[in-house]
C-alpha cells in the first residue's frame, strides 16, 4: 500500500470514528457548536440572552435547557432547532387524544404541542408534564405567557409573584419579566403553556 493511499484510509478511518453531532447529549451539542464559532461563554450569552453561567452547566449536562431556550440558543449559535429537537409539524387544525404531537427532544420532560402551522400564528400552545423536582432555568422574552395547571402541583415565578397553583389555576403576564416554574411536589405536573409571539412557528 501506497503512502498517499494509506494516508487517505487513516483520514477516513478518523472520520468514521468522529462521533455524529446527532447522537451527543445536548449539552455536548451547545458545547461544540460553541467551540467551532470560538465563542467564549460570555458571547453566548450576549447573543441567546441567556446567562453565561446557566449555559456552563447546561454544556456539562448538569441542567436541562427548556424549548424555549434551546430557541435562543440555536439562534445564538447560528443554526437551525433540528439540531437540538424534532418539532412536529402537520396541517391539521384538529388534534386527537390518541394522536399526540410529541416532540422529540432529549429532556424528562415531555411537550405536547397543540399548535397548527396557521398562517401568520400569533401564539403557541403547548402541554407540558413536568416531572418531580424538575426546575426550569429563568428566562425573559417579549411577549405574553400564560400558564394553567390541568394537574398537579407547581411552584410558578413571574417576576415579583411567586405562587403555588393547583388544578385550574392559572397566571398571565409579561414574558419580559423573569420567571420559571418547578415542581417540588413527588409527582407529575401537567401545565397548558400558551405564548406569543408565536417563537416555535415554522420549527
Amino acid at each position: 500500500m501506497s503512502k498517499a493511499t494509506s494516508d487517505k484510509r487513516q483520514a477516513f478511518l478518523s472520520l468514521e470514528k468522529r462521533p455524529n453531532p446527532a447522537k451527543l447529549p445536548i449539552g455536548s451539542r451547545i458545547r461544540a457548536r460553541r467551540k467551532e464559532l470560538s465563542l467564549t461563554l460570555q458571547e453566548l450569552a450576549s447573543r441567546s440572552g441567556l446567562s453565561a453561567p446557566f449555559i456552563s452547566q447546561a454544556e456539562r449536562n448538569l441542567t436541562t435547557p427548556s424549548v424555549w431556550s434551546l430557541m435562543s440558543l440555536a439562534k445564538g449559535l447560528e443554526i437551525d432547532i433540528s439540531h437540538f429537537m424534532e418539532w412536529p409539524v402537520t396541517d391539521e387544525i384538529v388534534f386527537r387524544a390518541d394522536d399526540p404531537k410529541l416532540v422529540d427532544i432529549e429532556s424528562p420532560v415531555t411537550y405536547t404541542d397543540l399548535s397548527s402551522e396557521i398562517a401568520d400564528r400569533k401564539m403557541d400552545a403547548i402541554l407540558v408534564r413536568i416531572p418531580p423536582g424538575f426546575a426550569f432555568p429563568p428566562s425573559s422574552h417579549d411577549g405574553e405567557i400564560f400558564r394553567y395547571v390541568v394537574k398537579g402541583k407547581l411552584t410558578a415565578i413571574a417576576g415579583e409573584v411567586h405562587a403555588e397553583l393547583g388544578p385550574g389555576d392559572g397566571m398571565h403576564f409579561d414574558g419580559r419579566v423573569t420567571h420559571y416554574v418547578r415542581n417540588d411536589s413527588g409527582d407529575d405536573v401537567l401545565l397548558l403553556y400558551v405564548g406569543t409571539p408565536a417563537v416555535l412557528k415554522g420549527v
